[in-house]
């Protein structure tokens, strides 16, 4: 195995305190943003309960993402390297316990927000999820050379949005998201990344 050169990344390395507090405050910020939303958008929260089913729905798609986002680790060398940029910046001074955060915050927020709130907004359509998907995918680029990531997320979107269409409970999203991160996250601390 070749050993790939590390690229400096756009914006500076981040401290472990760092990356804790731009999670925290990014995933206030999104809450904010959907609470607004609902108050002054004539908008109301896509439906949530809880349901066992509809619990292991989310940690079975969860797990499919997770397989999927491999498979395309292996087999995509632009999503590989824009995917290790993104992790190298996030993930690296993190250390174990906090990927607990990277699991709940977004999975939370990011589900809050864009299949919560957005998804209604726009009328529970196709377009709908498009668009939402979009959004959720531009959220996640953090750089000039990241479009593969950006898009990568995007698909992730669309399936996430697609679950909570087809199973009417936002717990779908929000479980798969979570399950999502939590994983792919270890993995790649862990280095089972080849």
């Amino acid at each position: 195995m070749v050993k790939q050169q590390k690229h400096e990344p756009e914006i500076p390395y981040l401290s472990r305190i760092q990356v804790l507090v731009a999670m925290g405050v990014t995933s206030i910020l999104l809450w904010i943003v959907a609470k607004l939303w609902l108050s002054f958008g004539n908008v109301y929260l896509f439906k949530l309960h809880w349901d066992e089913k509809d619990l292991l729905l989310g940690l079975g798609l969860g797990l499919v993402i997770t397989a999927l986002s491999g498979l395309a680790y292996r087999l995509c060398p632009p999503y590989r390297k824009s995917a290790d940029y993104y992790l190298e910046l996030v993930l690296s001074p993190l250390a174990m316990p906090d990927l607990i955060w990277l699991g709940l915050l977004p999975g939370l927020s990011e589900e809050l927000l864009f299949r919560g709130v957005m998804l209604p907004a726009l009328g529970l359509d196709h377009v709908a999820v498009i668009v939402s998907s979009l959004c959720f995918g531009v959220l996640h680029f953090s750089g000039s050379q990241q479009w593969p990531y950006v898009i990568w997320a995007s698909i992730i979107g669309l399936i996430l949005g697609y679950s909570a269409l087809i199973s009417g409970n936002l717990l779908v999203p929000i479980i798969a998201h979570i399950t999502t991160n939590l994983i792919s996250s270890y993995l790649w601390k862990m280095g089972v990344r080849d």
